[in-house]
Formats: C-alpha cells, structure tokens, sequence
C-alpha cells in the first residue's frame, strides 16, 4: 500500500476519516520508537500524519530537565508552579493537534505517557466530539532487558541529560519510572478503539478496531520491533551488458573486482560494529538480501566463496521482488535518444518523474507497489542487513526509511562504490556514506580507473527529473541525522 496516485478534496485517504492515535505506557517502553515508526510508514502510504510528543514540546517551551521544579516529573501533590507548567505544555500539544486536524492533517499520534484513565479519557471524549476517530495505543513492556536498552540507548541521550555520567542518568530515569508506576493504570477500558503491544512486538491484542486505515495500523504494527541493528545498501557491481534490462548478464571483470572489494569492506564495517557492542560474530547474523538478477546475486557471491572470516555468520538471500524498474521501449537508450525518438513521452516524464510509466515500463509508482512486501519485511528483520540492489530499488527504499516524498525518489543519486549505512533509531535515522570503490581499467586488475557509468542505461545511472539530482545523504528532512564521510572528509547536518 504506497501513496495512491490520487487526492481528495478533504485531503483524507481510504474513506477514514481523521485518526487520533494516544499513546498510552509507562516511560521507557517503546512509545516513541512505535510512534515514529508508524509515521514513516503512513506517510510512505500517502497520509497526511504527524506525531505530537509531549516530551519534545516540554523541552521547547521550558528548556531542559534540569531547569525545572524537582516535582514536575512526580505524578504526586504538586507545587502551583508544576502544575501551571505541565498545563501550559498540555495545552501547546492539544492546540497543536487541533490545528494539524483543522489544516487538512488525516493522522496525529500523540506520543505521551497518558497513564491515568480519567486524562486519556478527557483527550477521547474531546476530540470524539470533533468527529476524529480516537484510538489508544498502549506500549506495555514487563521485559527488564528491554526497557534497559530503551533507557540506556535513547532516554540518557536525549536532551534532558545532556552532560551526565550515564549511569546517573540511568538512576534518575528510573526513579521517573518508580513514581509513573505507583499511579499506572493500565489499558483496561474497552469503550475505546486499542491496540495494546506487548514487549515491543511480543504480542498484540485489538480491541474494535475498524475500517481499511486502522486496520493497516494494526497490520503494520504487528511487524516491528526495536531491536538495534545496521541497514547497508550498495548497488551491484557492473555487468557484461550494462545497458540492457532484458540481457542478464553476468559481471564484467571490473564487477567482480568491486565485488571482492565491497566484501571486505562490508566485513570491516560489520566486525568493526559488532566489536563496538560487544556481540561475538557467531552468535550474530549478516543476512545479504539481492535481487533474482545475476549480476546481482553475484555481487554476494565473495561472502559464500571468498575469504570471509570464520567465526562470522553470514546469510544470503534472493528475492525477485527487488529486481530493477522495467524501461520499458526505453531500454537500452540515453536520455538524449528518449528525447529524440519519444519526445512526447520525455515531456511527461520529465514532468513527473515519479508516476510517468513509459510504453511497457514501469514507473518508480508501480515500483514502489511491488517492493512494499519487501518493505515490510524490512521492518521485521531483527539481524544486521546488507541489501546489494539495483539504483532504482535502493532509491525507494532509502526513502522509505529516511522518510522521503515519494516525488523525491527518482531524483535520488545512488553511486557505485558507495556504501551506505542507516541506522533506525526512536527518535529518526542515523545515515552515513562511505566511498570505498573508484572503479578500474575493466580488464579485471583492478588498477585505478575512471568510475563506469554506462549512459544507455536510463533509470540506473541517472536521477533525472529534469532538476539536479540529489543524493539522499545531502538532503535535510526530520527527523533524519545524516553524516556523509567521503575522502577522510566529514559532513555532519543535524536535523
């Protein structure tokens, strides 16, 4: 299900109506993790979302932790002061909700505790009378290891305890959760939509959950978990016959030498990251996802028959869904022969490069559809991935995960000899580039040459949208962290 390739004039999709979604549990259980990532899903989908966080808004209007009343955070008696302060945020974040609903917004997640059931009941009941559709959403989680790592990699970063010695913060943090839990009244009401997530993914119960929207909610829902782990993405390595779609050639000497050369980076990368959390190599997996086509499959080839190190454990796997956008008639051509021969057919790509389908093509909207499957499956894999792909695909899934528009994907560079890395965090994606191949001569020796770029191939090598391409490590979109490392060179753009 990826954006529809049509508006309404209400600005509503899949005759749902607006959705308010509340989240409800203790801290430290997966809300904003769950939060976030249902927002990158949905707005892959077309809707109009955004998440409301409390916490963020807390820190917008007073500042940090530690310029505020010691019993703010206390669920307790509480001096004027907190309390004036805490409805002062409250207030902010349902205005903002209203405002979002009032402008044409579909969905809005309200990312806070909402423990005590006379609050959350207050929210429903008020936006229910708006006519927006109201449905909890509870993280709860009796997992101590889980909420260790929720609170160790994500709470003692944030800003609140920016400055502090980390086990400290995590003393503090659970004192938070000590008080929460005296006062925690847990999702038990049925008069409301829910959904209730046990332990991250573990195990979800629904209660009357209805229409298409709501339940792709709870679909998508069941398939996530936050579990760390490292996303890789390279293309392919150069083909006998780069320029054809219907040719599957098998790589050229200059592809299998990019081959070898991706692998051991890839290994270097990946030792180097499981070294860093201290995960032995046997007992973690690198699962390699490709596409069906060989030049593809091949890439991957050096981790099965190469000199890969022993004590790693690694995994491939084809899947047809991932193979390249069809060019249809425009097989084979540059762009300047597209023009030429398909002038008119050039005008309306070049108009709308993402949802144009050349005579017998695909456009990059038929190929987003194909590679939802693989989107999903993206969600529920728990190990590290490397995914060798084709431009096309990488495109789309890169912005997917990075939280693209759709109209963004085919001006998308993704260059041979790079390999990016994205990390899927609670609070948005870490992505970092790191160039590792500038290509040789073509007779297999691997000497220096010129980066092969084979302009007959159209859709592969060029981001065309007949504006300049943009690589999706230079482009600026929440709540991305992006770090672009090239030549011992660093960028660093904090969004």
């Amino acid at each position: 299900m990826v954006a529809p390739l049509y508006t309404t004039d209400s600005g509503l999709l899949f005759h749902a109506g607006k959705i308010l979604v509340l989240t409800v549990g203790l801290p430290a259980r997966g809300k904003t993790h769950v939060s976030r990532a249902l927002e990158r899903y949905l707005r892959w989908t077309g809707v109009k979302i955004m998440v409301v966080s409390l916490g963020d808004y807390r820190r917008k209007i007073l500042g940090s932790a530690g310029k505020l009343p010691s019993d703010y955070f206390t669920l307790g008696a509480k001096s004027e002061v907190s309390i004036a302060l805490r409805k002062q945020v409250a207030d902010a974040c349902e205005d903002s909700i209203q405002k979002f609903f009032d402008g044409g917004g579909q969905v809005v997640i309200y990312d806070a505790n909402n423990g005590v059931k006379a609050n959350r009941t207050r929210l429903a009941e008020k936006f229910h009378e708006l006519d927006i559709h109201v449905v909890f959403l509870e993280s709860w989680c009796d997992n101590q290891e889980i909420i260790e790592r929720n609170i160790r990699s994500v709470k003692i970063s944030s800003p609140d305890y920016r400055g502090w010695d980390p086990d400290k913060a995590v003393e503090d943090y659970y004192s938070r959760i000590r008080d929460h839990e005296q006062y925690y009244q847990p999702l038990e009401e049925t008069t409301w939509p829910s959904i209730r997530i046990i332990n991250v993914g573990e195990q979800v119960i629904t209660n009357k959950i209805a229409g298409y929207l709501q339940s792709r909610i709870v679909f998508f829902l069941m398939n996530i978990h936050n579990r760390f782990r490292n996303i890789y993405f390279a293309r392919s390595g150069q083909s006998l016959i780069e320029h054809s779609y219907r040719a599957d050639s098998d790589l050229s000497p200059s592809g299998w030498a990019y081959a070898e050369k991706l692998k051991d980076f890839v290994i270097q990368k990946y030792t180097k990251s499981l070294s860093e959390r201290g995960i032995d190599g046997k007992s973690h997996r690198l699962v390699v996802w490709t596409s069906a086509r060989m030049r593809c499959s091949h890439t991957a080839w050096p981790f099965l028959t190469g000199s890969t190190p022993s004590q790693l454990n690694v995994r491939i796997i084809e899947k047809q869904q991932m193979s390249e956008i069809n060019p249809g008639v425009w097989d084979g051509l540059t762009p300047e022969q597209v023009k030429k021969y398909y002038p008119d057919e050039w005008e309306r790509f070049s108009h709308d490069p993402y949802a144009y389908r050349a005579p017998r093509a695909e456009s990059y909207h038929d190929l987003c559809v194909r590679l939802e499957p693989i989107l999903v499956e993206l969600e529920r894999e728990k190990e590290d991935l490397l995914i060798i792909g084709h431009a096309s695909v990488i495109r789309c899934m890169l912005a997917y995960l990075i939280g693209l528009p759709v109209s963004e994907i085919p001006a998308i560079e993704v260059a041979r000899g790079d390999l990016i890395e994205v990390v899927p965090a609670s609070y948005g994606v870490q992505t970092q580039a790191y160039h590792f191949w500038d290509g040789d001569n073509g007779d297999g020796s691997g000497a220096p040459g010129a980066p092969h770029k084979d302009e007959s191939n159209l859709y592969e090598n060029y981001a065309e949208d007949a504006k300049k391409p943009k690589s999706p490590l230079a482009l600026h979109w929440e709540p991305t962290q992006i770090q672009t490392l090239r030549s011992e060179q660093t960028l660093t753009v904090h969004t």
